[in-house]
């Protein structure tokens, strides 16, 4: 099999691996006649348990004006940008694609040295350099929101004492971003500096809610746009949202104790392939050799790679559990 060949088996794997994930990934029937019976129901019952679930479903889809837009969307800078922004290190796209091309050509010429084999060192500088550092930023992500959601509650808390208190909700976001340390008091930071230049609460708001793109501020955000529409206490409201966002990441605690044995065997299963191969590269090379220039073994290499990564795709959504 030549290396064209190769190429196009791999390629044609991948082909129906992405239309067998865009058939079975759609959306269900199910759920659909599900979701015509709810909005049936809300327009023609009589419960009055039914008739507030509709004004409250209604007050939320009407909430965001039409010059927003989802963050991200224009193009993929636009969304390379926005997953930038999120892990606050102020990294720019040309910073991003820059390294990625500099750990590509480093992996790339490394390998190559190495083994000698152009394709497969050109390939694998690709998927390093692509790989790693899209990894690095959703690591860095999560870590940074993991932290948001940890102090948020504490925010939400000292917004409730302020409103208590007597003073307005434009100060107590203030209040926030001074007393709060962490990314909670440098996105409040960022919002009352918006308020200040002239934009309206909501739209600094919204805005700061697309760049985290969590669901736990856009509770906040839904909660402040219904109790202008509809009224109310908006301490006790914010107050309940807050043991509500505790819950949560209890839950999310128990979760994560839950499937932590799961995981970490993932994990083993996964890499011992991967540490063996190594092990036994650093021991005798010449055993290896002939993996980068037996054309079929690099197949069966690619296979490998390929079942591996359908295994690690099952067990990762074994163990997902959205709150």
């Amino acid at each position: 099999m030549s290396v064209i060949q190769l190429v196009l088996f791999a390629g044609g794997l991948m082909t129906l691996m992405v239309i067998g994930a865009l058939v079975f990934g759609g959306r269900s029937p199910a759920r659909e006649s599900q979701r015509r019976l709810q909005a049936v129901r809300y327009r023609h019952s009589e419960s009055t348990v039914a008739k507030v679930e509709s004004q409250l479903k209604k007050a939320i889809a009407a909430r965001k004006p039409k010059q927003f837009k989802m963050a991200g969307s224009g193009s993929r800078s636009e969304a390379l940008a926005v997953r930038l922004g999120r892990t606050g290190r102020g990294w720019t796209v040309s910073q991003y694609l820059y390294a990625s091309l500099a750990l590509a050509l480093v992996v790339a010429v490394i390998l190559y040295l190495k083994t000698g084999a152009a394709l497969l060192s050109l390939g694998v500088g690709v998927l390093c350099g692509a790989g790693i550092p899209h990894w690095l930023v959703n690591r860095f992500i999560k870590k940074r929101l993991n932290n948001f959601n940890s102090k948020f509650p504490d925010g939400i808390e000292l917004l409730v004492r302020g409103l208590r208190s007597g003073l307005p909700v434009t100060e107590t976001l203030g209040v926030v971003a001074h007393e709060i340390p962490g990314p909670v008091g440098s996105e409040f930071k960022a919002v009352t500096e918006r308020i200040r230049i002239g934009r309206t609460m909501e739209e600094a708001l919204q805005e700061t809610a697309d760049r985290l793109g969590t669901a736990e501020f856009q509770f906040f955000v839904i909660t402040l746009a219904i109790q202008r529409e509809t009224g109310g206490n908006l301490a006790e409201t914010l107050s309940n949202l807050s043991d509500v966002l505790r819950k949560r990441a209890q839950m999310k605690l128990k979760i994560k104790a839950m499937s932590s044995e799961s995981k970490a065997s993932a994990y083993i299963v996964g890499a011992l392939p991967f540490i063996v191969f190594g092990l036994i590269w650093w021991l005798n090379p010449k055993y290896l050799a002939p993996f980068f220039v037996d054309e079929r073994l690099m197949v069966a290499g690619i296979g490998g790679l390929i079942w591996m990564g359908i295994g690690a795709f099952i067990m990762a959504k074994m163990v997902s559990f959205e709150i």
